[in-house]
């Protein structure tokens, strides 16, 4: 990454959308537009939905009702599930690892040439990892393997990016440096939605909030979306959540 992203005129659009697992909803009629170079907080209490809508965007989950569009530039989707999804006894180096960004580039079977793995080594110094080519990732501390994941996620060179909980459980100076990270592909003009659970990060960062307890409390600028009353609904909401409720329907979305 580091030239400016040419968007379309529309990134995402969510209508009446309903996810959830065994017809237990999770995320109930979620209605919203992400305009193209946005950057977009999704916040909200533990089993909001957060991930869940995420993993509908990139293809994991079908919606039980209602659906959404999405418009991307060529370089498409890049994802970034929680670290605690990533199986680090793979043995596997973080060159190799960070080379996975190119996948889409070189194919399943082709090598890198010398200049993809010049591009693989760049995208490392810019995560502040030189040096660590030959390490397994599982002798990473979880800010360094972080690093190396948002190597990974820079090659993709995307144009909208998904980040669950980016900066969870790693230290302060890793944080720092993948915000400044994030600040810059914004500055391309890509659109990024980050899972986030640090409300002053998420105020002094993301001039935009989705704020979800299974169903949207708000989305706008940050300022307006987390105040006090709305969060203490979001709380209030997650905690009378029934786990066996059945998907609602809206007439008036069926009859549209």
């Amino acid at each position: 990454m580091g030239h400016r992203m040419t968007q379309p005129l529309a990134v995402l659009q969510l209508d009446n959308l309903t996810l959830g697992y065994d017809r237990h909803p999770a995320v109930h009629h979620l209605s919203c537009s992400i305009a193209p170079g946005a950057l977009v907080a999704v916040v909200g209490p533990n089993g909001a939905g957060k991930s869940t809508l995420f993993k509908a965007l990139t293809g994991e989950l079908a919606p039980l009702q209602g659906s959404f569009r999405m418009h991307t530039a060529p370089g498409g989707i890049a994802y970034l599930p929680q670290q605690s999804e990533l199986d680090r006894s793979f043995p596997v180096s973080v060159f190799d690892m960070v080379s996975m960004g190119l996948w889409r580039e070189i194919g399943p079977f082709r090598g890198l040439s010398r200049s993809q793995a010049e591009r693989v080594r760049a995208a490392l110094a810019a995560v502040g990892l030189s040096g660590f080519e030959t390490r397994q990732i599982g002798t990473l501390s979880g800010g360094q393997l972080q690093r190396a994941r948002f190597a990974r996620m820079m090659l993709q060179d995307a144009s909208l990016l998904l980040l669950d909980e980016p900066f969870n459980a790693i230290d302060a100076r890793t944080i720092e440096d993948l915000i400044a990270l994030v600040l810059d592909w914004h500055a391309e003009g890509r659109t990024i939605l980050a899972v986030l659970h640090d409300l002053e990060l998420v105020r002094r960062h993301f001039p935009e909030c989705l704020l979800l307890a299974r169903e949207s409390l708000g989305f706008g600028p940050t300022t307006d979306v987390l105040t006090p009353e709305r969060l203490a609904t979001a709380r209030r909401l997650a905690s009378e959540f029934d786990e066996a409720a059945a998907v609602c329907h809206r007439p008036e979305a069926e009859a549209a």
